[in-house]
Parts: structure tokens; C-alpha cells; sequence
């Protein structure tokens, strides 16, 4: 639903990510060079601050920025889902091909199996940035 007189394009960002009013979102490996206008677009989305590293709450969505140099990235999925909530969503950020710092795509997808998540899709985060949806894989319960 859009807000009457709301600016769909300043937060148009945050919907390609599925970010909603009221979500908790933390923002992982934020450097000088992450994109504000998607930070601020999903400020404004959620109507508070992204919460950092230090963060002891429970969120709905990790955004996690993320470069070829920034080490293992098993290593910061495994910090990534701890305070995520059951159905929660990780984003891995990372420069678009061609931009210092681009991690290859099948980099995120043989890292998020190894931590029990599943990519469901991709989208551009701005002008310089893809974005990589990870999910708990959905579990079937008998009904027994």
C-alpha cells in the first residue's frame, strides 16, 4: 500500500528490498563507500535508524555491504542471522561487475548453503550496488 502523497521513487529502493514501515533493519559492513540514498530510503521506509553491529535486537532484515577484500563470507552470513528473526531476510550488497570490490555472484551462492540460507533473487540497490536475497529455506511440517 502507498501512502497518499507518499515519493515513490525516494523509497522505491526499499521496496525492491521488501523493506516495510516498522521493520527493524541492520546495516552490516557499512564503509564510506555504501550508497546514503538507499540507507536514507530505507530509513524513511521503516521511520527510525538502522540499527549497527552492536545491536542486541531481533531484526527483520540485515543489510549487509559487502566487498571482494572484506574477508569470509561464511564468516560474516554466520554474524549476519544471528539476531535475525525466523523469517527474516539477509541482503548481501555488493559492487556492481566492473566497480572495485565485486564479489562474484557464485561467491554468495556456494556461501549462503554452507550457513542454511537460500537465494531467492537479485536486484540493483542503487547506482553502484546488487543485492542478493538470502532466506531460511522454508521447512515442510507434517501434520500428524
Amino acid at each position: 500500500m502507498v501512502a497518499a502523497g507518499g515519493d515513490a521513487g525516494k523509497t522505491g529502493v526499499a521496496d525492491k528490498l521488501g523493506i516495510k514501515p516498522g521493520m527493524v533493519v541492520q546495516e552490516l559492513g557499512w564503509d564510506d563507500d555504501v550508497d546514503d540514498d538507499v540507507r536514507a530510503a530505507i530509513e524513511e521506509q521503516i521511520g527510525a535508524d538502522l540499527v549497527d553491529e552492536e545491536s542486541d535486537e531481533i531484526v527483520d532484515v540485515v543489510l549487509l555491504w559487502w566487498r571482494e577484500e572484506d574477508g569470509d563470507l561464511v564468516d560474516a552470513l554466520i554474524s549476519a542471522i544471528g539476531p535475525l528473526a525466523d523469517n527474516g531476510v539477509v541482503w548481501v550488497c555488493s559492487p556492481k561487475t566492473g566497480r572495485d570490490g565485486h564479489v562474484e555472484p557464485s561467491e554468495i551462492a556456494e556461501a549462503a548453503p554452507t550457513v542454511g540460507l537460500s537465494q531467492t533473487s537479485n536486484v540493483a540497490v542503487g547506482e553502484q550496488w546488487a543485492g542478493a536475497r538470502l532466506v531460511a529455506p522454508k521447512t515442510v511440517k507434517s501434520k500428524r
